[in-house]
């Protein structure tokens, strides 16, 4: 971790995310006229925006999560930033169609696993070395005899594995009971995706994002 002076600690040059951003995606996802389609095997171009949804949430999280590991803002900050964030995307939203309701709805559980992992990972609150495999396992059992609290909790400790560098196995994601469990973990492969992609998210002395 680099030194950063105390007074230059927790300065927040632009906002990691905004209600405006996440209120220009449900725009964008009301415009689209998404409809569910059994016949189509492919993902069709409307459904992409959600996709979009939460990698654009991922992105703020991880270059909030870079200030954090530079040294540029405390544990306590970053939760803090967090936590607004989790009030933007996890709020009550109004309804649009029910078949872009379901999706905004999955958006959201999976968000739910994405901000419980960064949020383990800022607060350290996870054992290192531990078997991400055995975590996924565990959360499945948990979901599986109704403990959703204990589950969510293992859900956390394995997105905040990921965020420390390890990886999701294979095998055992793509044999996951279809379940909350498995679109927390959605998430968290969200994550998991956008860690080997471009890394520019790490550069702390950018400008803020437009919104658009």
């Amino acid at each position: 971790m680099l030194y950063v002076p105390e007074q230059e600690m927790n300065q927040i040059p632009y906002e990691f995310y905004t209600q405006k951003r996440w209120e220009n995606w449900l725009g964008r996802a009301k415009e689209s006229g998404f409809e569910i389609k059994e016949s189509e095997e492919e993902p069709s171009k409307e459904s992409a925006i959600f996709v979009n949804m939460v990698d654009d949430v991922i992105l703020a999280c991880l270059k909030l999560t870079a200030r954090f590991e530079k040294g540029m803002l405390s544990s306590e900050k970053a939760l803090e930033i967090l936590g607004e964030i989790r009030d933007i995307v996890l709020a009550d939203v109004e309804p649009i169609s029910e078949d872009i309701d379901l999706m905004i709805d999955s958006v959201q559980t999976s968000l739910m696993g994405v901000v419980v992992a960064f949020e383990c990972y800022l607060m350290g609150d996870y054992e290192e070395g531990a078997d991400v495999g055995e975590l996924i396992t565990a959360a499945i059992e948990a979901e599986a005899s109704d403990d959703l609290e204990m589950a969510l909790d293992y859900t956390a400790q394995c997105g905040a594995a990921v965020l420390k560098g390890d990886a999701l196995p294979e095998e055992i994601m793509a044999e996951l009971p279809y379940g909350i469990v498995a679109e927390w973990l959605d998430g968290i492969d969200s994550i998991s995706a956008a860690m080997v992609g471009s890394d520019s998210y790490k550069e702390f002395d950018e400008e803020g994002d437009d919104d658009f």
